[in-house]
């Protein structure tokens, strides 16, 4: 459940940024200390850039196992030496903040970003974040049964119609589960002794 809340708020910040994208764009080349401000309370209420939290834990790990397979003997030493230059990189997260927040601020106007703050910070703006993934993975899944569907009938009855006209015995519909399940492998000859 907590990677779907996760997926909630890359997928609100997506939509958002879509719209960047689609035009809906109030475009400033500074932005002022308002926008900034409104700027950073819709980007904590939608959560855009907490997928991000992981980005330096997740370097320093990898370092430290790459170090650790070079030189096992000194792992005590290297776990040590890694973690504290990554905590000493730690204060450049609010650096990421900081061009977060710009982004937004020449992206939205300042009423724009305070009606997102104010919209994701509710209650409903809050269950959209945690249930919206859920809700599209589900959309999703109805949209493969659908589509399922209506490729066997529109095959069925095509082929109907046109063996009107071609006077040919229509293709027998064939079911895409089927159809998309692998083939056996035909056995392979004896070999000649």
């Amino acid at each position: 459940m907590i990677k779907f809340a996760g997926l909630g708020r890359f997928a609100a910040a997506t939509v958002i940024l879509s719209g960047i994208a689609l035009g809906s764009v109030a475009q400033a080349q500074e932005a002022s200390p308002e926008q900034l401000k409104a700027a950073r309370a819709a980007i904590d209420a939608i959560g855009a850039t907490t997928q991000f939290d992981n980005i330096l834990p997740g370097l320093a790990e990898r370092l430290k196992a790459d170090l650790i397979q070079d030189s096992p003997n000194y792992q005590d030493q290297i776990t040590a030496e890694v973690d504290k230059q990554a905590l000493a990189l730690a204060s450049r997260r609010a650096d990421l903040e900081k061009e977060a927040a710009l982004t937004y601020a020449k992206a939205f106007s300042v009423e724009e970003l305070n009606a997102i703050a104010a919209f994701y910070s509710s209650p409903v703006g809050q269950k959209l974040l945690k249930d919206g993934p859920i809700a599209s993975r589900e959309t999703v899944k109805a949209a493969d049964i659908w589509a399922q569907g209506i490729s066997r009938d529109l095959q069925k009855q095509t082929s109907v119609e046109l063996s009107k006209v071609i006077k040919v015995t229509p293709a027998p519909a064939v079911d895409p589960a089927a159809a998309a399940a692998p083939k056996a492998a035909a056995p392979k000859p004896a070999a000649k002794q």
